[in-house]
């Protein structure tokens, strides 16, 4: 599937290997950004905390014009922003899901779609991170994170259905 926005096409490809995330305009690269994906590695099972491999796309967009580390629990803002002070009030292995929530959907049946892989019901987004020492290495919970000034930025450019391809 082939997204175009504004005579724009974009693809996504996350490499595991190198934890970055490369951005593809118009068939040319365009943006690369640091990423963490998950800290048991990968994998499509439901419950594994790993980053689902395969073909996806953008299911939806989440969290337009909230503040930058604005708290998400559920996929809605919770009323919480996340500041260090404020963490330290808080469970140590808290999963802080902040800022922008890029919500995926596996295209692929038996692989990242239906059933016990499906990544929309498995809850796995792009989204904003308050530490950014936690790039460039495993690190979440089987979401890919972003530091928040690169999720704010891909935010406003991506289109919904753009293709996500992730890579081990």
């Amino acid at each position: 599937m082939t997204v175009f926005v504004a005579n724009k096409i974009y693809r996504v490809v996350i490499d595991g290997k190198n934890q970055t995330m490369q951005v593809f305009k118009d068939n040319q690269l365009w943006q690369t950004y640091s990423v963490s994906t998950g800290n048991n590695g990968f994998g499509e099972q439901y419950g594994s905390e790993c980053t689902p491999t395969g073909r996806h796309q953008i299911r939806a967009k989440i969290g337009a014009g909230v503040p930058e580390n604005t708290v998400f629990v559920r996929r809605r803002p919770n009323g919480e922003v996340y500041s260090a002070d404020y963490a330290r009030t808080q469970p140590k292995d808290r999963d802080w899901i902040v800022t922008r929530i890029l919500w995926l959907s596996g295209l692929e049946p038996g692989k990242n779609r239906f059933g016990n892989v499906d990544t929309a019901n498995r809850k796995i987004y792009i989204h904003g991170t308050q530490d950014n020492s936690l790039l460039g290495r495993p690190g979440s919970k089987g979401c890919i994170r972003m530091a928040n000034k690169d999720i704010m930025d891909f935010f406003e450019y991506i289109p919904v259905h753009t293709i996500v391809d992730i890579y081990e």
